[in-house]
């Protein structure tokens, strides 16, 4: 089965996977930016894109699974935003220099394709924009499950060198539901301003 057929068998076996609420570390990194284009990368049922939008960003929103895509649609129209839904797999580099913000929230990846893909969506951030890009902390994360997934935040930091600052680079706790329980979960979340 391919990535998308994957991931849209895990959508179509329930209402809603996600909570419906913008990620955590979207909301503390991106409040105080100042609103232009955003990708959001891997947009799932649309919460972050929904949420960026309502804070004046022109958001393009990307996932492989249309099924995700017809859901956050479903919501963007409901709350009444316009986001661009668009169905990819974003292994592939989206254009260079078109994002003032670049969000790839859990979006995990084996190593390869992972350092080549996050080098494409930080090429896609304009000059003086971010990329962010959040995960769940290795050591700590919860079941181990797909370790070749997980990275650390210096592995991140360390794929661009040159041109870009180290706006935030932290380990942080939050309480959350995952699999279906509350629990405490610990996220890497790098935050980087290209300087151009």
């Amino acid at each position: 089965m391919s990535d998308a057929a994957e991931w849209d068998a895990i959508y179509a076996e329930r209402h809603s996977v996600w909570s419906g609420e913008p990620n955590a570390q979207l909301v503390a990194e991106v409040t105080s930016l100042t609103p232009g284009t955003a990708l959001d990368v891997g947009c799932g049922e649309g919460a972050d894109a929904i949420w960026l939008s309502q804070q004046g960003w022109d958001v393009t929103a990307v996932d492989i699974s249309q099924v995700a895509l017809g859901r956050a649609g479903e919501q963007a129209r409901a709350t009444g935003v316009d986001i661009t839904f668009q169905q990819a797999d974003l292994v592939t580099t989206p254009p260079a220099g078109s994002y003032d913000l670049v969000s790839a929230q859990f979006f995990h990846l084996p190593d390869p394709p992972r350092a080549q893909t996050y080098r494409g969506l930080g090429a896609a951030v304009r000059a003086g924009g971010h990329l962010l890009v959040v995960g769940h902390y290795p050591s700590e994360h919860i079941g181990k499950d797909h370790p070749e997934r997980l990275f650390a935040n210096d592995e991140i930091v360390a794929l661009f060198p040159e041109g870009w600052d180290v706006v935030t680079s932290q380990v942080r706790e939050r309480r959350a539901v995952h699999h279906g329980e509350l629990r405490d979960l610990v996220d890497g979340v790098v935050l980087l301003r290209h300087r151009g």
